[in-house]
């Protein structure tokens, strides 16, 4: 009695035996993915996403004022100073300050004399808006390293599809390959669009987080296609909807249980980690919920359009005989 009740989890996000039948709602899971990605793509384009300096190029410095921070203030100081185009934002306490400028033009953009040149503009700004102030930290990228950042974060984001898809492909079938890859896409579009609407900046940070949700949700979905892998050599006479719907409940509390403890674990990164940490915290939590949900509702009805009869006449081919289990019943 000890022993079994030592054995078993003291919590289940659904019970044992629970047949929910997802693959009613493939059509519409599709759609409205469909749907959200296409709404993605159309935010890219206009307004766009927010750049960082990593990819945009320019200059940041963090300031801490003595009291609480004065914009107009600062504002005014900075263009006193020929710093017009700086953009303020409170991060931190009252008291901390972000300065974002453009990359300035000239025959001496980006070179490490104008760069210091304009940072000084900076600090002696804030110290003639609000006496007493320091600068914590000032980081500048030239327009030509921005440009470099930008081109191979993509190429990072495309090499780890295609990873993806080889070591798919070479542990299952062709059919799990593309349909892993495809969700994992309208994933990606759909965190794109998401940074498009909060205006996080787009920067190596941003691009580390979208790496991160890729490697979440890839294994996300092998727990469940293991497991219709093993159910199609358990039940080899099962329509294949039926068993994709089995294999999803199977995996239903791991699922869950993996991805509150991951999303829990982020949550105090977004709430309490602060500008540095916040944006990644969040898209992260986005990502987490995104690449759990697409597993079922959009990976799962994807490998049935595309494997229903050829997955289904591979596990149909004849088997030893103790091991048919055509009329086994399902183990949860």
């Amino acid at each position: 009695m000890t022993s079994s009740l030592l054995g078993r989890p003291l919590f289940r996000f659904v019970k044992d035996g629970t047949r929910i039948q997802f693959m009613r709602g493939r059509f519409l899971g599709l759609g409205v993915s469909a749907f959200l990605s296409l709404a993605s793509i159309g935010l890219f384009f206009y307004p766009g996403l927010t750049l960082g300096i990593d990819f945009k190029g320019g200059i940041k410095v963090e300031a801490r004022t003595q009291g609480p921070a004065d914009f107009a203030r600062i504002r005014q100081a900075l263009a006193k100073n020929g710093v017009t185009d700086a953009g303020l934002q409170r991060f931190g306490g009252d008291n901390d300050v972000l300065i974002s400028i453009d990359q300035p033009g000239g025959k001496d953009a980006g070179s490490e004399a104008a760069t210091q040149n304009l940072v000084d503009k900076v600090r002696k700004g804030v110290s003639e808006a609000q006496p007493g102030a320091t600068i914590l930290s000032a980081d500048a990228v030239g327009a030509s390293v921005s440009a470099e950042l930008f081109r191979n974060g993509l190429l990072a984001l495309g090499i780890s599809l295609l990873m993806i898809l080889a070591y798919i492909w070479f542990r299952f079938e062709w059919e799990f390959a593309v349909s892993a890859v495809a969700t994992l896409i309208l994933d990606l579009t759909k965190t794109i669009g998401f940074l498009v609407i909060t205006r996080f900046e787009f920067d190596l940070v941003m691009v580390a987080a979208i790496l991160t949700i890729l490697g979440y949700s890839t294994n996300d979905k092998v727990v469940v296609y293991d497991r219709v892998r093993e159910n199609l050599r358990k039940y080899r006479s099962m329509p294949l909807r039926e068993l994709i719907d089995l294999s999803i409940n199977e995996t239903l509390n791991r699922t869950l249980g993996t991805s509150s403890t991951v999303f829990l674990a982020a949550l105090p990164l977004a709430l309490f980690g602060g500008h540095t940490l916040a944006g990644f915290a969040w898209v992260m939590l986005f990502g987490i919920v995104v690449g759990t949900s697409s597993s079922i509702f959009i990976a799962a009805p994807i490998l049935l359009l595309l494997g229903e009869k050829r997955l289904r006449r591979d596990a149909q081919k004849p088997a030893a005989r103790g091991d048919r289990k055509d009329k086994a019943t399902p183990a949860a």
